[in-house]
């Protein structure tokens, strides 16, 4: 007990891939990988370089790629270390770095998406009044929120799980997050339990609201407006951005009930914290980038020109 309680190592019950499975697995998650940072850091560049994109919509919508290489990078090169050397080993120090820039982008991206809903909500509701109510200002005012936000609220999650002392060095997922690393402590969580069910339920309950309402008052006016091309615009952009939301969310609900139910078989529990870390970062730019014709008329100028 003694040995586990000071080790600095810790034991990862990592993918059972059998010696034949080894490269087509780390090849798929190295492609995994490199499309994410490709298509991310395409549209981060692209925002960045093109001054006509320094727009609201544009500039909250940076944050999310931003936020999705957080996420991605927290988990990857972990990962396809571990498939490549076949180790299920970590550092205590790495794995709580690790566990908090994932707990970062899940906070993250539902505050990011419920800003970019504000955004359309003032666009589409009112939008004479638009350029008077998102100024620069106010822009940088919502994104420091935002991103304070989650660091503060991630923080205080882990100063409460760092002051525990450990007598296990076993985690059950193959990389580590908070309810993973609360496993190792033997002493009483409650503290830890609370604090962490009150963050998920306070996000959730910002998130969607935020989205609830405002899609609820965006819809209204869709149907109220007489013009059909910007009635049908409104609804191409909502739906999209509707659906990335709906696809973070329920991949993030059923991996909180996940941990909640003990009969959940590890596998599972396993697929579904990745997915959280692999879909949302791979979907996100190709569907903003797609369906923002701005964007992606200004990605194909780029690439055509280095053709």
């Amino acid at each position: 007990m003694s040995s586990l309680y000071n080790t600095s190592v810790l034991q990862l019950n990592g993918y059972n891939i059998s010696y034949e499975g080894v490269f087509p697995a780390f090849l798929f998650a190295a492609l995994n990988y490199m499309i994410i940072l490709f298509c991310n850091l395409t549209l981060i560049l692209t925002i960045v370089m093109n001054k006509s994109l320094h727009q609201p919509m544009h500039l909250f919508l940076l944050n999310l790629p931003i936020n999705d290489l957080i996420g991605s990078s927290a988990l990857f090169p972990q990962l396809l270390k571990e498939i490549l050397t076949n180790s299920r080993r970590m550092q205590l120090s790495a794995c709580i770095a690790q566990a908090f820039f994932i707990h970062i982008y899940a906070a993250g991206t539902v505050f990011i998406l419920s800003a970019m809903a504000y955004d359309r909500y003032i666009a589409i509701c009112y939008p004479l009044r638009y350029n008077t109510v998102m100024t620069n200002a106010h822009i940088m005012k919502i994104i420091t929120l935002v991103w304070s936000s989650c660091v503060v609220l991630i923080a205080v999650l882990f100063i409460l799980l760092l002051r525990l002392p450990r007598c296990r060095s076993e985690i059950t997922l193959s990389y580590c997050d908070n309810p993973s690393l609360l496993t190792l402590v033997c002493e009483d969580t409650t503290i830890n339990n609370i604090y962490g069910l009150f963050i998920s339920a306070l996000s959730q309950m910002i998130a969607n609201g935020t989205v609830l309402y405002t899609y609820l008052r965006i819809l209204i006016a869709c149907f109220r407006s007489k013009q059909s091309d910007t009635k049908a615009k409104a609804l191409q952009t909502c739906a999209t951005h509707l659906l990335v939301f709906l696809l973070l969310e329920c991949l993030g609900l059923f991996t909180i009930i996940s941990y909640r139910i003990k009969n959940v078989p590890p596998h599972i529990r396993r697929f579904l914290g990745v997915s959280t870390l692999v879909f949302p970062p791979t979907l996100n730019p190709i569907i903003y980038g797609l369906k923002t014709k701005e964007i992606r008329e200004k990605v194909m100028t780029f690439f055509r020109r280095k053709l």
